[in-house]
């Protein structure tokens, strides 16, 4: 395998990253980017996908309790386009359902302290990632 995988959790003020090892077996929060406009999102994106050697990014779909994709789905989804499109990689979207809650609990569980949102984000966004190549480990070939 060349490169890595990005994960995404998109919000409103923060997108959560997080990056995986170069066999793709294990995800790791990154960093907290706080948004700004879509032209420094993209260009902070772009170093950091460089820098990182990425080959794929995979983006936190935020669908609701019933599967469906709702108004912040389809926020996300036109991001991820307009993202795509300005960094010429592929992205893939995975289920984040639960993510945050998750992110915080694991969070909760490993410090008594209270975590900061940041840290909540980039560990949603290592969970999305985790999910994902566990799902994909098993199949043959390229993820």
């Amino acid at each position: 395998m060349v490169g890595r995988l990005l994960s995404l959790d998109v919000g409103e003020k923060r997108i959560g990253v997080a990056i995986c090892d170069e066999t793709h077996t294990l995800a790791r929060p990154l960093l907290t980017l706080k948004r700004a406009s879509k032209k420094e999102d993209f260009a902070k994106l772009a170093a950091l996908c460089h820098e990182q050697q990425i080959e794929k990014i995979v983006v936190g779909l935020p669908k609701t309790l019933r599967n469906e994709e709702g108004p912040q789905a389809r926020r996300v989804r036109r991001y991820a386009d307009e993202l795509q499109a300005a960094l010429n990689l592929p992205i893939d979207f995975w289920d984040e359902r639960f993510s945050s809650v998750d992110a915080q609990e694991r969070l909760a569980a490993a410090s008594p302290r209270t975590r900061r949102k940041g840290e909540i984000d980039s560990a949603a966004a290592a969970i999305i990632l985790q999910e994902y190549l566990d799902e994909h480990h098993s199949e043959p070939g390229p993820i």
